[in-house]
């Protein structure tokens, strides 16, 4: 799920998606948006997952487990991508910008960061969690 959201946010860009700098460039997959998600995997879908278990949300029923190897319910999958898309909402107060922004803006403002670097010859500065 994170790598589609990025690769939506790219697709809004004129970034290419086939191009990137971690994983090898392909034509057949977009590498870029795997990159860009090595970012926000850890601020999202971490934070996601501790926070189901932490608080109990998940149940026994929200599991399946089939050859030995154990996967998300329908029921499980329902509550991660309901929590998943209210992360995304979620908003945090930019430092540069000094206005709250949601998490699906952070990547979005990723994206025109890479840009902004191949335009002006700017100095990429990754996002860093400071909260």
């Amino acid at each position: 799920m994170m790598y589609t959201t990025v690769l939506g946010e790219l697709y809004e860009t004129q970034l290419d998606p086939t191009i990137s700098y971690l994983h090898e460039p392909s034509t057949k997959r977009f590498s870029l948006s795997l990159d860009l998600a090595e970012i926000f995997k850890p601020l999202i879908v971490d934070s996601i997952i501790f926070s189901l278990i932490n608080n109990n949300m998940l149940k026994g029923d929200d599991f399946d487990i089939q050859e030995g190897i154990c996967y998300l319910s329908e029921s499980g999958r329902k509550k991660f991508i309901k929590e998943y898309e209210k992360k995304l909402g979620t908003t945090i107060k930019h430092r540069t910008l000094n206005r709250s922004v949601s998490y699906r803006m952070f990547i979005k403002l990723e994206c025109y960061k890479m840009i902004k670097y191949f335009i002006e010859d700017e100095v990429y500065k990754p996002l860093k969690a400071w909260w």
